[in-house]
């Protein structure tokens, strides 16, 4: 977590995207309504076909990356897939652990690669599976959950047969799918959920598993060359569930009768166990499942993490040893903590998804995960002001952008190419620095004074405001209110804050933001500030108590004249 001081400096300055001050709150209204995705509301049958196709011509030539990933898949089925089969999209998770924004994100941007594709096809058949490797054995136990004693007692056995830890689901990797797919279900993902539990026991990749019994020594010419000697000697392709105690055992395996699935190998107590490899009684070692997965689910398209290109190379061969072909796909950068350590399911330093919706909006979270997936990003709650604010710049430009401009705009990606209609009068770090202040505490008095600033405003009407303004008060409540420390003025800034309050005094109590800062700017002029910057510096640190801040004038115009000469009247005395 970012320290408070961090946190306070996640949004920029206000100036550089400050919201016009002429967006009304009724611009807001509607949260749920769409608008065409290029040109507009259109009502004919030729005209909604027009729209269509310029967007795929536009689509075919944008440089945004989800276009670029979907284009993979026009060449490789060129004539699209054979009977008119859907194009299956796949993310994979791991329920070790809780799951965390990392994991979330792999289906977010999954999907903007899938929506993509329709743009580019007028809406070709496509599934995206999310897969569960719930049958994996427990290795290490999570540092963020309960019981930790009794999950000990259970490592090595499938996650699906491990008792909750929580003690609200039939297993442990229960409660993590769960909780995955009410994220999934909650941002209004088409996903289909998958369980390697039950594809492994219902037989489904029963088939799969007897070729890769029949190719045992091309997939081992695959794998042993990527792995240290001591590892060779116990290495198996198929790990065996133990019918003695349920673990899966990584043990040499000899394949006895691949037809009929049938495997040879030393159960933990030394008996010798020949049993079958199919039906549930068996998994794979998790590349040579990659591989299976890929082939028996007929994967087109599938991205991965940066820190498994070497696997998703060694996957890909044997996916071609099982007569399959790999899927397209592209590797992204990791998120990070605040210390720079990769985030980790067993570790627990990811930023959950509470957390994020706690500070931030749905919208401001895909709008992060959009940006940059082939860089390594920060991931902590500093982030978020900033994210908040970026999103609704970006989305109050799409309406008038060319064509070309909104297809790389990240908005069309995370609302589908349905952006909402509308705008917001304020940023939501203009309302972090006004819920930062003695007195403005709370959801109810933050709302006072935004209506005074623009009183069409409402909590009934301006959903999207109510929801921006509830999450400020939460922001600044935990991390920027008790990091604030007002300093005494001091030298030029005595006189000038004297003269702001002077000016200030003689304006009517409705001055609009910009008479405001334009006074600002002006009493700044008048002294020998090295420059303007460090005026408004000083302005942060005597009356907010933080070294960055907003438009003067629009913290001003919202907060009050009287109440903006009272902070200064109790610098001044100090």
């Amino acid at each position: 977590m970012a320290s408070p001081r961090e946190a306070s400096r996640g949004s920029p300055p206000a100036s550089a995207i400050q919201m016009p001050a002429w967006v009304a709150c009724s611009a807001g209204r509607g949260k749920g309504a769409a608008i065409a995705a290029i040109i507009g509301i259109s009502r004919t049958k030729e005209q909604r076909a027009l729209d269509a196709e310029t967007l795929r011509t536009a689509a075919l030539a944008s440089k945004a990356w989800p276009y670029e990933e979907a284009r993979k898949l026009l060449k490789r089925w060129p004539d699209g897939k054979p009977n008119g089969e859907p194009m299956i999209f796949e993310t994979g998770y791991g329920p070790s652990g809780l799951p965390h924004i990392g994991t979330f994100n792999e289906v977010l941007r999954t999907t903007f690669v899938r929506n993509a594709f329709h743009e580019l096809t007028g809406g070709a058949p496509s599934r995206l599976i999310a897969f569960s490797d719930d049958m994996d054995g427990l290795r290490k136990v999570p540092d963020n959950v309960p019981n930790q004693a009794m999950l000990t007692e259970h490592l090595g056995k499938p996650l699906t047969q491990i008792p909750d830890p929580f003690g609200t689901h039939e297993s442990f990797a229960h409660h993590n799918n769960a909780m995955l797919r009410r994220f999934l279900d909650r941002f209004g993902f088409g996903y289909e959920f998958a369980s390697s539990t039950e594809y492994y026991a219902s037989g489904r990749f029963d088939d799969t598993l007897r070729a890769v019994l029949r190719k045992w020594d091309e997939i081992l010419g695959v794998m042993l060359p990527t792995l240290r000697e001591e590892r060779r000697q116990t290495y198996s392709p198929v790990l065996p569930l133990s019918p003695s105690s349920g673990r899966v055992l990584q043990v040499p395996v000899e394949v006895m009768d691949a037809e009929l699935g049938l495997i040879a190998f030393t159960d933990e107590d030394g008996t010798r166990i020949e049993q079958t490899a199919l039906g549930g009684r068996s998994k794979l070692q998790w590349k040579v499942d990659w591989a299976m997965r890929w082939v028996a689910l007929g994967v087109d398209y599938e991205m991965a993490g940066k820190d498994l290109i070497d696997s998703t190379i060694q996957s890909g061969k044997i996916a071609r040893i099982l007569g399959g072909r790999p899927p397209e796909g592209f590797n992204y950068e990791m998120f990070l903590d605040e210390k720079g350590e990769k985030i980790s399911k067993s570790k627990g330093n990811g930023l959950s998804l509470e957390e994020w919706l706690t500070y931030g909006s749905e919208p401001s979270l895909a709008f992060f995960a959009y940006r940059e997936p082939k860089k390594a990003k920060s991931l902590h709650l500093g982030v978020i002001p900033r994210a908040v604010d970026e999103y609704w710049q970006f989305r109050g430009n799409y309406p008038d952008q060319p064509i070309e401009q909104k297809l790389g705009n990240p908005v069309h990606h995370i609302h589908g190419g349905k952006v909402p209609e509308g705008g917001l009068p304020l940023t939501y770090g203009l309302l972090l620095n006004l819920a930062s202040l003695p007195g403005v505490a709370d959801k109810e008095t933050a709302w006072r004074f935004v209506q005074r600033y623009s009183p069409d405003c409402s909590p009934e009407a301006d959903p999207a405001l109510d929801e921006l303004i509830g999450l400020a008060v939460n922001y600044a409540r935990d991390f920027v209110a008790p990091s604030l420390k007002r300093r005494a003025p001091q030298g030029d800034e005595v006189a000038a804050l004297k003269e702001l309050d002077a000016e200030l005094a003689a304006l009517p109590a409705d001055a609009d933001a910009d008479r405001i800062q334009n006074i600002v700017f002006e009493v700044g002029k008048h002294y020998p500030f090295e420059s303007l910057r460090h005026w408004f510096q000083a302005l942060y640190e005597t009356l907010l108590g933080s070294s960055q801040g907003p438009r003067m004038g629009s913290f001003i115009a919202l907060y009050g004249v009287d109440n903006s000469r009272r902070l200064i009247a109790e610098a001044l005395a100090a």
